[in-house]
């Protein structure tokens, strides 16, 4: 990163060296999978606000966050933007490499700087073709976004901004390996399509019950359990949905074995 996290003291924090399996995804997968991709991956430096994907345009890489966050944006006619997703160390950013597309209506940028490995396209179409782990996995890991997306939807509609915060919050802090995010709260409005206003009176109220920080563009979460507590269903939601699918998180792992997870036989009259 440009830029060294600090601690409370202003001490810097020691950022890890980056390395590919510091990619949930990639960890997953088997030595053998890992030795003819690996020697492909190229380390990308993601700034802050940097953007990864324009709308419209042709992608030529499958990006796997490490220690960054990389929003999906819809940008409207009228120059207003709502996040319909986030991608960081649990997955990855190009789904519709492998998907049958090679653009996408939406826009990336990056919520929180750190790092990536990108992979071009024509080797992640041919480890897909294999139709082995990565295929698998890819696969599982699309549910789960799909997931994130729609209940993002349904949330926006229904929750209010300080629930929103919440939630976004959550899904943030799920993605990185500390507690503290760089963020203005104009770019935070621009994530949630909603007025800098709005943020600004739902951050206070969090700061005021001892819930999180905020100084000079850096929010810190103090209380985990009491921001839970405050988002609504949405984040469960969504939380269930990606222990149930990516079984391969550390942090998580609900079933740590999907050969346990029941399953039901159906005969032809009920196919």
């Amino acid at each position: 990163m440009s830029q060294q996290a600090r601690s409370r003291t202003g001490v810097p924090f020691a950022a890890p060296a980056p390395h590919p399996r510091q990619n949930h995804l990639l960890a997953a997968l088997s030595p053998e999978v890992q030795e003819r991709l690996f020697p492909h991956l190229e380390l990308a430096e993601l700034p802050l606000r940097a953007l990864m994907y324009e709308a419209g345009r042709s992608m030529r890489h499958v990006y796997f966050p490490t220690d960054s966050i990389i929003s999906m944006q819809y940008l409207m006619e009228n120059g207003a933007s709502t996040a319909i997703s986030i991608v960081g160390n649990e997955g990855l950013l190009g789904i519709t490499l492998y998907m049958g597309g090679e653009s996408t209506p939406a826009r990336s940028l990056v919520q929180s700087a750190g790092h990536a490995y990108r992979l071009p396209r024509p080797r992640v179409k041919e480890e897909f073709n294999r139709h082995g782990e990565l295929l698998l996995l890819m696969l599982r890991y699309t549910q789960a976004l799909i997931t994130q997306v729609a209940q993002t939807a349904v949330c926006n509609r229904h929750h209010t901004i300080h629930q929103q915060l919440c939630r976004w919050l959550l899904l943030s802090m799920d993605r990185l390996s500390h507690n503290r995010l760089t963020m203005t709260q104009e770019f935070i409005a621009n994530m949630l399509g909603v007025r800098r206003s709005g943020v600004t009176v739902a951050a206070s109220k969090l700061e005021q019950l001892g819930v999180i920080s905020y100084e000079r563009g850096m929010i810190r979460v103090l209380d985990r359990a009491r921001l839970e507590a405050l988002s609504c269903e949405c984040y469960r939601v969504v939380r269930k949905e990606t222990d149930l699918l990516l079984h391969y998180l550390p942090q998580r792992q609900v079933i740590a074995d999907v050969g346990e997870i029941p399953t039901v036989t159906l005969g032809r009259s009920q196919a």
